[in-house]
């Protein structure tokens, strides 16, 4: 679990500290504030770390590998001409420094990086081990009415998409679990369902639908864009993502919700918490 963040010269953040809770976190503030970019960075340290610690040549984490890692990480993330772009913009140059702190302390990871940087980060604080779940983001808009498309453009394409709409993209592509864990599943599911009124399901040809009972399938790209994003929480418990242990960072979770949907997608974040799932 996330413990806390620490920001010097972070683009709109000359100092911050913030503490999180193992359960259901609340970041609020004005448009602008740069509450995004909170979520971005913690996003792409922890994403990182899983993505890193999963390649079959990688064993412990080390500095030369961090180095470049999380910069690449958190350029893909913000896409900034250059890492040193994300360093607050004053007279001068600047060091941007990020001390990310988890409860398992040998997850802790300390950075910095001057605004002349351009594809490494200085390791102040070296982890002694990889995260072994992978974070997911969920951006303001939803992505099931684009995936068919977006996932497949960004892999041929040099084309600037931010990269935790793509990481989120992959984990929706990702089949339903199955086994012991379905019945967890089902209860965190069906509220969301009956919102609904159908299930989420992934055709052979990569399109989403919604599946109405004793109407058929309904293209996602026809589902409300409220709805839709209920759709995308459905989806990542039925794969796992969101099921037990792990990050989710939403941004901006009420856009283009009803009161009504607000109020469920709360008790749906709640409900998240309480299976052990780090909500922010």
């Amino acid at each position: 679990m996330l413990k806390w963040l620490e920001l010097d010269n972070l683009t709109l953040f000359p100092q911050a500290r913030l503490d999180f809770s193992p359960g259901l976190n609340v970041i609020v503030g004005e448009n602008g504030t740069g509450k995004s970019h909170l979520l971005k960075v913690a996003y792409s340290v922890i994403a990182n770390a899983y993505e890193q610690g999963n390649e079959p040549s990688v064993a412990d984490p080390t500095k030369a590998l961090l180095q470049k890692g999380i910069a690449d990480k958190l350029i893909k993330v913000f896409r900034p001409e250059s890492l040193g772009r994300l360093a607050s913009r004053r007279q001068g140059a600047q060091t941007c420094k990020v001390s990310v702190a988890f409860e398992q302390a040998v997850l802790d990871t300390a950075f910095s990086f001057s605004t002349r940087a351009q594809t490494e980060v200085k390791i102040d604080g070296l982890p002694g081990a990889w995260q072994d779940k992978a974070p997911v983001f969920m951006p303001t808009r939803e992505l099931l009415s684009q995936y068919h498309w977006l996932l497949p453009l960004y892999e041929s394409r040099h084309v600037d998409i931010e990269e935790h709409h793509i990481d989120l993209c992959k984990l929706l592509g990702a089949p339903a679990i199955k086994g012991a864990r379905e019945k967890a599943v089902a209860e965190l599911v069906a509220p969301l369902e009956e919102a609904m009124g159908g299930k989420v399901v992934l055709d052979k040809n990569g399109r989403f639908y919604l599946k109405i009972p004793g109407q058929g399938n309904l293209e996602m790209p026809l589902v409300a864009e409220g709805l839709r994003k209920l759709a995308m929480l459905a989806r990542l418990i039925t794969t796992g993502s969101l099921l037990d242990k792990g990050y989710l960072f939403w941004d901006e979770p009420e856009a283009n919700l009803n009161p009504k949907l607000i109020k469920l997608v709360a008790r749906a974040a709640f409900a998240l918490s309480q299976q052990g799932i780090q909500v922010v």
